[in-house]
C-alpha cells in the first residue's frame, strides 16, 4: 500500500496531463519490481515512487437487468461552501487534490481535473458482471477496497463478513492505524517490524462500504457497512 501511494502521488493526474501511461503501472514486470522492495522482516519507511521508463456517500443497487455503483462527494465538510442559486446544490472542493509543485502532472491548472479518491467499484469475471462495491473515506478508499476484495476473493467471505472484518489504514511514513478488536498478536507483530501502530477509539477512520454480489443461483447477496447507518434492503 505504501508503494502504491508513492506512485499515485507522483504520477496520477488528469488523464490529459499525465506523463505516464497508467497501464505501465499495472504490468506484471513492474509489480514484481515494486514487490521486490518489500522486506518481510522490516517495515518500509516512506518509499520513493518507482515510475517506470470527510463528506462522501456510496451506494449500490441491482435488479434483474441493471447494476449501479455510485459515489458522491462534496469532500471537506460542505465542500466549497458555494451554493448554486435556487438549486440547493453545494459545489465540491476536490481542487484540494491538486499540488502546487511546479511541473508535477497534478499541478493546479485551469481546465484540469485533480487527483481524487472517488472509486465506485465493480466486480466481474470473464466479462460477466458479479456486482458493485465501494468503500468511501478519502485516503482509506483504495485501502478499504483492497481489504474487502481480499476478504471476498482470497478468504471466500460473503459480502457482510467481508465488510465486518477489522481493517488497517496506512497514514504516512511508518504510521499505521489498526481498528479496535484486531488481535494483539497482530499489533505486536507489526510493531516488531517497525510500524508505528496506533489503535484509535473511533471507527470512522476505517471507511464505510456496501457490497452486492450475484450468487450461483441467480440471486444477489448484499452486505452493508457496520461502521455506518446504511443497510442492505430488498424492495
Amino acid at each position: 500500500m505504501k508503494l502504491a501511494f508513492a506512485d499515485i502521488n507522483a504520477a496520477i493526474a488528469d488523464p490529459e496531463a499525465m506523463q505516464l501511461d497508467p497501464k505501465a503501472l499495472l504490468t506484471d514486470d513492474y509489480a514484481q519490481t515494486r514487490r521486490s522492495l518489500i522486506q518481510p522482516d522490516q517495515a518500509l519507511n516512506q518509499p520513493e515512487p518507482g515510475i517506470p521508463d470527510s463528506g462522501t456517500v456510496y451506494f449500490c443497487a441491482a435488479d434483474g437487468e441493471l447494476i449501479v455503483s455510485m459515489i458522491q462527494s462534496n469532500y471537506h465538510d460542505f465542500g466549497s461552501g458555494i451554493l448554486i442559486p435556487e438549486t440547493g446544490i453545494v459545489l465540491q472542493d476536490r481542487a484540494c487534490g491538486f499540488t502546487l509543485q511546479a511541473g508535477h502532472p497534478n499541478e493546479l491548472a485551469p481546465n484540469k481535473r485533480p487527483l481524487h479518491t472517488i472509486i465506485p467499484g465493480f466486480l466481474s469475471r470473464d466479462d460477466e458482471p458479479l456486482g458493485p462495491f465501494g468503500v468511501m473515506g478519502g485516503q482509506m478508499q483504495p485501502q478499504g477496497h483492497v481489504q474487502v476484495i481480499m476478504n471476498l476473493v482470497d478468504h471466500q467471505m460473503n459480502p457482510q463478513m467481508a465488510l465486518d472484518m477489522g481493517r488497517w489504514r496506512f497514514l504516512e511514513g511508518r504510521r499505521v492505524l489498526l481498528e479496535p478488536g484486531i488481535s494483539p498478536d497482530t499489533t505486536a507483530a507489526l510493531a516488531a517490524l517497525g510500524h508505528e501502530v496506533r489503535i484509535p477509539n473511533e471507527r470512522f477512520h476505517f471507511g464505510k462500504g456496501q457490497v452486492i454480489l450475484r450468487n450461483l443461483a441467480g440471486g444477489v447477496i448484499a452486505g452493508s457497512e457496520p461502521r455506518a447507518d446504511g443497510c442492505a434492503i430488498v424492495v
